[in-house]
């Protein structure tokens, strides 16, 4: 763990947490104030974009879906305010399509649910160091990969069902039915 002094963190050690979560919200809360980080808290898109403008924090923990919208929302108005946040995108629903677009609008990292403390430190004060991590234990299937290329490019066109079809060569019905099923394992 971190000394409360530590010098990873800088002068600045404010942070924006935004969850619809309270309960874990509170407890990511104490953990990082214990590890030297001055919080502020948010359960809404709206509370945590008015955070965001008011007093633009150095480091910010956002839930990707809240209740009312879209955590990258909150993740924009930062990056408006204050270029050089180091911001870490949070969710219980990873796909690579939205860690891509994540990514693009401005964030530093990515993290699945449940991610402990210890796992946003690294990743807000980007700790991951320069060796390969280990193959994982259960690699994604082909048709997991094959659904995720399609939400990846999906993405990159706006959501638009007939481009996206134009751009994978496929018919747009049948990219209908695709985007309309459940991810594969």
């Amino acid at each position: 763990m971190s000394d409360p002094q530590s010098p990873d963190l800088g002068p600045d050690r404010s942070l924006l947490l935004v969850d619809d979560d309270e309960i874990f919200l509170k407890r990511l809360a104490r953990a990082m104030e214990r590890r030297g980080f001055e919080p502020q808290t948010a359960t809404s898109v709206a509370g945590g974009k008015a955070l965001a403008m008011s007093a633009p924090p150095a480091y910010a923990v956002i839930d990707l879906r809240l209740e009312d919208g879209n955590g990258l929302d909150v993740v924009e108005a930062l990056r408006e305010r204050r270029p050089d946040a180091r911001i870490v995108v949070l969710t219980g629903y990873g796909a690579i399509a939205t860690a891509v677009a994540a990514v693009k609008i401005g964030a530093t990292d990515y993290l699945s649910k449940p991610a402990d403390a210890e796992e946003v430190v690294n990743a807000l004060l980007n700790r991951t160091g320069d060796v390969l991590p280990a193959p994982p234990e259960n690699p994604m299937s082909a048709d997991r990969v094959r659904w995720e290329h399609i939400q990846r490019v999906f993405e990159q066109c706006d959501r638009n069902v007939s481009e996206t079809a134009r751009r994978l060569s496929m018919h747009r019905r049948t990219l209908q039915r695709i985007l309309a099923k459940r991810s594969p394992r």
